[in-house]
């Protein structure tokens, strides 16, 4: 029997550093480059009907975790939530989940939150909106809209 055991690749903090840049950057560009138009109005009040809803829990007591990163990971989720909640997706529009909530900084009230990094997790800032980029994918895939693209952490915790 083959037993495969899936494991991040190890890089040294400057290839992540690089590989950080390098990816920020080629996303910016394609926003720039790749003719498509994305989803970018918003409407204040709800539409009459709900294509899905879920919810998911906020703070978990995960083993050896303090619970400030679940604490810290609600409040980066309602500042993320601010920039997509009421966002419209037409016809022929591309929603980006990170175009619309841009990169989380201090300046713009995120704080630090545990960040998943090769299979174990460390502090960054804006530290679990993952779990809000997994919840609008996991939606999406009970709709009738398609993923064009995903991108996920070095190790895939999305069941």
């Amino acid at each position: 029997m083959n037993i495969v055991h899936l494991r991040p690749k190890q890089r040294s903090k400057y290839r992540i550093m690089l590989g950080k840049w390098y990816y920020s950057t080629k996303r910016y560009i394609q926003w720039l480059a790749d003719g498509k138009t994305y989803a970018k109005r918003f409407q204040q009040e709800k539409l009459p009907c709900t294509a899905i809803q879920h919810r998911t829990i906020l703070l978990r007591k995960l083993k050896d975790v303090d619970m400030w990163y679940q604490q810290n990971k609600v409040v980066n989720l309602k500042i993320a939530v601010k920039k997509l909640n009421g966002i419209v997706i037409r016809p022929g529009e591309t929603f980006s989940y990170w175009r619309l909530i841009g990169k989380p900084t201090r300046k713009k009230g995120y704080v630090e939150g545990m960040v998943l990094h090769y299979g174990s997790f460390q502090t960054g800032i804006g530290g679990g909106l993952c779990q809000l980029s997994n919840l609008i994918y996991w939606m999406t895939l009970h709709t009738p809209l398609t993923v064009t693209e995903r991108y996920r952490h070095s190790f895939d915790v999305f069941p």
